[in-house]
């Protein structure tokens, strides 16, 4: 009897040890993400990739990440977006340089964009960009200037700046946005004041662009990935996410 007893117990304990590793897998969003090089400027830039399973072809997402980096919280994020139905191509801008000019980081942007029209996973007439601080501005610069992006969202932005290496702020060229623009940004941003934000959606509004702004009370900036590089997880983080994925299904999905 005891023989049976103990066969049970090691059953139960091989069944959760299962259970717990998929709950694990599911909660992070891991995929098989894969690092690619991007040739641009005769340089050779590595891009974390990310698809769905069921082959494409799908609308894409270029994911440029903020002044910190590719942290691990980009990743999941670029995997949990692939469960979504998008290829996500997250290209490592700083790599030469911690702050390049706006040109060579654009010419990497358009390279990424040509790479995906070389994989038959993606649909290359549909394809979105989203970016953070840094990235933020690069989506406000970068949607009206290359347009091969049908629309963009811009998280924390920053539309009065010339960035780093002191380009030319992305308000300047509002009037040759073409597609449309999500805004996600938070009150309590003192990198990047909500009062600019108000200041560029009221421009927009002026010039007749289409955009969406969600903007969260009290939120700092950079409120989707924490101090350790990690994705937030709180009720915020996910409305955010969900604001993102939520447009991206009605701009490209079906474009």
């Amino acid at each position: 009897m005891r023989y049976v007893i103990l066969l049970a117990a090691v059953v139960s304990l091989l069944f959760l040890v299962g259970s717990v590793g998929a709950a694990d897998v599911g909660t992070a969003g891991v995929r098989n993400g894969t690092t690619v090089n991007i040739q641009s400027g005769g340089q050779s830039y590595p891009a974390y990739i990310t698809m769905p399973d069921d082959g494409g072809p799908s609308p894409a997402v270029v994911l440029i990440h903020s002044f910190n980096g590719l942290e691990p919280g980009y990743r999941v994020m670029a995997d949990r977006l692939a469960t979504e139905g998008f290829v996500v191509i997250a290209p490592e801008w700083q790599t030469f340089a911690e702050a390049p000019a706006d040109n060579v980081t654009e010419a990497l942007v358009r390279d990424t964009v040509a790479y995906l029209g070389t994989r038959p996973e993606v649909n290359e007439s549909s394809i979105g960009l989203t970016g953070f601080c840094a990235g933020g501005r690069y989506t406000m610069l970068f949607l009206p200037r290359i347009e091969e992006f049908s629309a963009g969202v811009a998280w924390y932005g920053f539309p009065y700046s010339g960035g780093q290496a002191n380009g030319t702020p992305p308000a300047e060229f509002i009037d040759n946005i073409t597609g449309p623009m999500l805004i996600i940004h938070g009150t309590a941003d003192q990198a990047s004041p909500v009062a600019d934000i108000y200041r560029y959606a009221t421009d927009l509004d002026e010039a007749g662009k289409y955009f969406e702004l969600k903007v969260y009370q009290g939120e700092p900036h950079g409120f989707m990935i924490g101090e350790d590089g990690e994705l937030v997880e709180t009720s915020v983080a996910e409305s955010a996410y969900q604001e993102m994925v939520g447009f991206f299904n009605k701009r490209l999905v079906g474009a």
